[in-house]
């Protein structure tokens, strides 16, 4: 029997959010949880997986970190307990999970730096390359459209009620967007299922380095994200090399706050959480210096605050790749490298991402890389070489991972910095904690 088509108002909002897209600004949202037993499903935690696009394609070391850079540029502007698994994705990780009942696995971006929860469904108005099937809602038995009264139609920024459920239509600042029908579904993590999880259903959507993936998983502070639909204020995660192919985890609810890994040493360093009223979805940090090797850089006290138009700020995302530094600060943590190295400076392909990159000299002579150390509020970050020099030695070329924010003022610490780190969110206390811990070893 062939299905209907969709209503023609639903059909009218889809259309006209293809004409809406260029004049709305970025969202960020945030909503209660929809149902209160979701906090006491996770209580004993539960385990996912994250797979990396880029597994199995024959990239180099600097092709792979040009794709995350090519996202990340986007990513910028975009800002203007549970156990998974996770692997390293163009700049993104990415987070196995299964869909509706019967259950059926998707990939999905792992975002902290946004709120919805959406997939791309059946009919497809508009919809980007995926290595899965779209999820058909006409199969799932536990598929239901959320009614126009519930709290999570009214907390999107935009939506369309009719009698038969609430379209919607989400954008991010990067030009990404997603549209379609707001609905609950049964969600698979690892081995547990949660029901009545909020989500979009989306049928028209366009995303810059989402491809490949079948939507996104929003872990961002507002009520829209999964955090707040499970009513569990602590989360962390652990990410392996970005090079590398072996899983990352995810742990929320009691598990969170410690992997039980043999690899983790050194002191727990941990910072406050601040919030920004005009992005209280993201996760702020206060920055309050940066020292390259012995010399602390004469980095102005305010070059990291946020601003009273809640403009500037430091972002710690997991969907960012590279740390994208305040101009001014890059600008002299750029001067610093290239003062202590003593390097020839290459001007390649990779020199218009931003990166500054240097030729090394025959594998003979051994290069003292200077130390970089984030002084974060309460805690001093001193940062394993290799998540802020990237080498190829089959080149002979060495790069910064970090670069500029392009004259926006924002400061994103990204997921290269945070590698090999357990790093615990806790919106209770309100703070981020560090922990070093060779997270492919656990």
């Amino acid at each position: 029997m062939a299905s209907l088509p969709p209503p023609l108002s639903s059909i009218l909002f889809l259309t006209l959010a293809l004409f809406l897209m260029s004049a709305l600004p970025a969202f960020s949202s945030s909503r209660k949880s929809l149902d209160d037993h979701h906090g006491q499903l996770i209580k004993a935690g539960f385990k996912a997986t994250l797979t990396s696009i880029d597994s199995g394609r024959n990239f180099t070391t600097f092709e792979r970190l040009h794709r995350q850079m090519k996202r990340g540029r986007s990513r910028l502007e975009k800002f203007c307990g549970i156990r998974s698994t996770v692997y390293p994705a163009q700049g993104e990780v990415v987070m196995n999970l299964s869909i509706g009942t019967p259950p059926l696995p998707y990939y999905a971006i792992m975002d902290t730096g946004s709120d919805l929860i959406w997939t791309q469904c059946k009919p497809c108005l508009h919809c980007f390359p995926q290595s899965t099937p779209l999820f058909d809602p006409k199969n799932s038995s536990s598929y239901s459209k959320v009614a126009c009264s519930s709290n999570f139609c009214k907390d999107l920024p935009i939506s369309n009620c009719r009698c038969n459920g609430c379209d919607y239509l989400y954008k991010y600042g990067d030009g990404s967007f997603t549209a379609g029908v707001l609905a609950t579904e049964t969600f698979i993590f690892g081995e547990v299922s949660v029901p009545n999880i909020g989500f979009g259903c989306g049928e028209l959507n366009s995303g810059n380095g989402v491809q490949d993936s079948a939507g996104l998983v929003g872990l961002g502070r507002g009520p829209l994200s999964l955090i707040s639909q499970l009513d569990e204020p602590t989360f962390s995660y652990c990410l392996t090399s970005f090079l590398g192919t072996k899983p990352s985890t995810l742990l929320m609810g009691s598990q969170a706050s410690s992997l039980n890994c043999p690899s983790s040493s050194g002191e727990t360093k941990t910072t406050p959480l601040i919030r920004n009223p005009a992005d209280p979805g993201s996760y702020y940090l206060s920055l309050e210096g940066i020292t390259v090797g012995s010399t602390k850089l004469p980095i102005n006290s305010t070059t990291f605050a946020i601003q009273p138009n809640g403009t500037g700020g430091l972002i710690i995302d997991s969907g960012t790749s590279v740390t994208h530094l305040e101009d001014t600060a890059f600008s002299l943590v750029e001067k610093e490298f290239i003062s202590q190295l003593k390097l020839p400076i290459i001007k390649n392909e990779y020199d218009s991402s931003g990166l500054l990159c240097f030729q090394l000299p025959s594998s003979s002579v051994s290069v003292d890389i200077p130390s970089l150390v984030f002084h974060f509020q309460d805690a001093d970050l001193d940062l394993p070489r290799e998540n802020y020099m990237i080498t190829d030695r089959n080149t002979g070329v060495m790069c910064l991972a970090m670069t500029d924010s392009r004259g926006l003022g924002l400061t994103i610490f990204g997921n290269i910095q945070q590698q090999n780190f357990l790093v615990v969110h806790d919106l209770t206390k309100e703070t981020v904690s560090f922990l070093r811990t060779e997270c492919d070893q656990c």
